[in-house]
This record gives structure tokens, C-alpha cells and sequence, in this order.
């Protein structure tokens, strides 16, 4: 029985939602994986990783992240070292998945309602590159994929911050590029917004996708076989 752990960061501040939504992905994920173990924790509830590693026989380790970054590379495998777990498989983020484009793109058109401008609100860095880096690959494969006039890509952490650019655009459809819905996403993203006086819809972020499961699971399933 192939097993599988899907890991957050979560909120220190308040994990219990994101611990609880986690769950629920891991749950609808075994679903759509009959015959798998499939479990899901964040690093923020305390206890709950080493109480989703218990029981399970050499998990591939599914990082629900948006990008690569400290948390995956450092702080995650360390975690797991810690755990008793050393020398796991450690899959790419989720954000990097290129079937993510596809979750992106149908999320972004069916919303729109008029204005042909996409704005993608995502966390940043102003130590890492990365997550800017992985938002910007994101944009450019939408503008393929996508009949947006103009995609632009604003930042919780980061210059070009959201704020700014959501003046600057003005109008159009935001669409958080989150895992899970945190203080950014339920407080940082829409004060921006309401700042900037963008008219609007903002969508839940796209870890909260109906199709997310499905992504998941096609992704363990790829592993699994690449690994016989």
C-alpha cells in the first residue's frame, strides 16, 4: 500500500482551520487514490506532523507550498529528520506543478465579467527569490493559456506590492496564489485591494480549487510509477 503525507505550513497563530482543511484534502485525495494511505498535516499545529508520520511506511512527502523556499528545502526535511523520518521523498511544491496552470486559468475565466485584467496576489519574499520567481512563471504560462489582455502579479512581502498594482490596474480579477486561506489571504490581500480601490471579484486562493484533489492525486500517482 503506497502511503502519502501532505504537508502545509499552516497559521502559528491560529492552525486549527488549516490543520482541519488539510484533512480534508488528504481525505479527498485517498478517495481518488483507492488503495492508498494518504494523510495531511501542517507545521504549524503542534504535534500534528509527528501524528500524521506515525504509522505510515516511507510517505512520499507532497509539500503543499506554493514555491520552493526555506520551509521546503530546510525547515520541512529537518522536521522529518527530527521526526525519526530521515531520507523521505520530498516532491516539488504544489505551486510548481504545471497542471496548476490549467486550476489557474478555468478559476481566473469563469470569474470574469467583463475586464480583461488578471491580478495574481501572492506572498513574496524579500529574502528568497523564489516565490516571486515561481508567481511570475505562473503569469507568463496564463497569458499563453488565457485570453487576458494584462496579468499582473502583486506582493504581500515584496515590491511590486499588491496594493500599488492593484491601483495602478484598477479593475479586473484577483486571484490569490495561496494554499490556504491565512491571515494574508483573509485580511492582507483584501485591505490591499479596498486600499487600492480596485473594482473587482477576489477569489478564494487556488489551494481551496475543487480540482485540487484531483492535482494531488495525479501527482503521487506519477511519482508512485516513476519510482518502480
Amino acid at each position: 500500500m503506497p502511503h502519502a503525507l501532505i504537508v502545509a505550513h499552516g497559521s502559528p497563530a491560529d492552525p486549527t482551520p488549516q490543520e482541519a482543511r488539510l484533512h480534508a484534502i488528504a481525505d479527498a485525495v485517498g478517495v481518488l487514490l483507492p488503495g492508498w494511505q494518504v494523510k495531511g498535516a501542517t507545521l504549524a499545529a503542534e504535534g500534528a506532523l509527528e501524528t500524521a508520520l506515525d504509522g505510515l511506511d516511507q510517505p512520499l512527502i507532497y509539500p503543499f507550498f506554493m514555491a520552493e523556499g526555506w520551509f521546503t528545502g530546510t525547515n520541512l526535511p529537518r522536521r522529518l529528520k527530527k521526526a525519526g523520518h530521515e531520507g523521505l521523498e520530498q516532491m516539488r511544491p504544489f505551486g510548481t506543478d504545471p497542471a496548476l496552470v490549467d486550476l489557474m486559468a478555468r478559476a481566473a475565466t469563469q470569474a470574469t465579467t467583463g475586464s480583461r485584467n488578471l491580478l495574481i496576489a501572492a506572498h513574496g519574499s524579500n529574502i528568497s527569490g523564489t516565490s516571486g520567481d515561481t508567481t511570475y512563471a505562473m503569469a507568463q504560462a496564463l497569458s499563453i493559456r488565457t485570453g487576458f489582455a494584462h496579468i499582473e502579479c502583486g506582493f504581500v512581502e515584496e515590491a511590486p506590492f499588491l496594493q500599488d498594482v492593484a491601483h495602478d490596474m484598477q479593475s479586473g480579477v484577483c486571484l490569490p496564489f495561496f494554499a490556504l486561506r491565512a491571515d494574508h489571504v483573509t485580511g492582507d490581500i483584501p485591505a490591499a485591494l479596498d486600499k487600492a480601490g480596485f473594482d473587482g471579484p477576489c477569489l478564494p486562493p487556488i489551494g481551496e480549487d475543487p480540482g485540487v484533489p484531483t492535482l494531488i492525486a495525479s501527482a503521487l500517482r506519477r511519482q508512485n510509477l516513476s519510482d518502480r
